[in-house]
């Protein structure tokens, strides 16, 4: 039976299983975090380009979120040693910044979370560099929609399973892979906690979302197989079949009567192409 806890003064910080119930008033702390990885993923956008290095995006992410007067969450977590996760091509997830030059044709997943007054705002966005062919911008589109159609269905009185539902059908409507290794998270106080979002399942089931409740939706989208493998430094996943992988991630918090999403883009700039008009 699923545990919900009121996430109050008292609570503990640490994951016990448990769902976290949050008073709405500190929601505020969510939208700082929110906004402040929003803001970085926006100003990130124009140097995703051929020819830039993973470390170099990093550097300058880093330094965002630090002149901002934040920690980065994953700097050190788990012995990991940079400031964001950039994944490209068939990388599904957890790519690990280095030398490698951005290509043309490339895309590429960015995924940040500072930790602002305690609160940690997660959110990823996809990147084009250069002249993307359209089977791969299409699956970028996708999985976009899959992400705000399995938003679509968070409020309370629905399940977990409904919005895994939702990203699952239109995902493979569009004959694509969804992976079942890597889920969305608890969010908050914590950077990883209860419940896990996965991004496959039936309408109907899972733990109740209830007012209170704050993870993230994250789900990553394959053009071939949802299988994975993790290479041997430990972090990096990549697609078994060397397929293109895609992933968007909002973290939200759940309402009397639907969702708030905290990682809203201040610039429009929702999905790329990022020198379109705003949405």
């Amino acid at each position: 039976m699923t545990e919900y806890i009121a996430a109050d003064t008292d609570f503990p910080l640490a994951r016990t299983g448990a769902i976290k119930l949050y008073p709405f008033e500190q929601f505020e702390g969510m939208r700082r975090a929110g906004r402040l990885v929003a803001e970085i993923l926006d100003a990130v956008a124009p140097h995703v380009v051929p020819g830039v290095t993973t470390r170099e995006l990093d550097d300058f992410i880093h330094k965002m979120i630090v002149d901002a007067g934040a920690v980065p969450a994953t700097l050190g977590y788990r012995g990991y040693t940079h400031s964001s996760c950039i994944s490209i091509n068939h990388v599904v997830c957890h790519g690990i910044p280095s030398d490698r030059q951005i290509k043309d044709g490339d895309i590429i997943n960015i995924d940040v979370t500072p930790i602002l007054d305690g609160w940690h705002g997660d959110s990823s966005r996809m990147y084009l560099a250069g002249n993307v062919p359209l089977k791969a911008r299409r699956l970028v589109d996708v999985t976009y929609e899959c992400m705000m159609l399995g938003i679509e269905q968070a409020r309370p009185g629905n399940y977990l399973g409904d919005i895994s539902h939702a990203i699952q059908e239109y995902a493979e409507k569009h004959r694509y892979g969804v992976v079942r290794d890597f889920c969305g998270h608890g969010v908050g106080k914590l950077f990883h906690d209860a419940p896990e979002v996965v991004h496959v399942g039936r309408p109907g089931t899972g733990p109740e979302l209830k007012p209170g409740m704050i993870f993230t939706i994250e789900p990553m989208i394959n053009i071939g197989r949802p299988d994975v493998k993790l290479l041997d430094d430990g972090w990096t996943a990549v697609t078994r079949d060397r397929s293109l992988s895609a992933q968007f991630e909002h973290s939200i918090g759940i309402t009397e009567d639907g969702c708030e999403i905290f990682t809203v883009s201040p610039g429009g700039l929702h999905r790329p192409p990022y020198d379109a008009p705003s949405e």
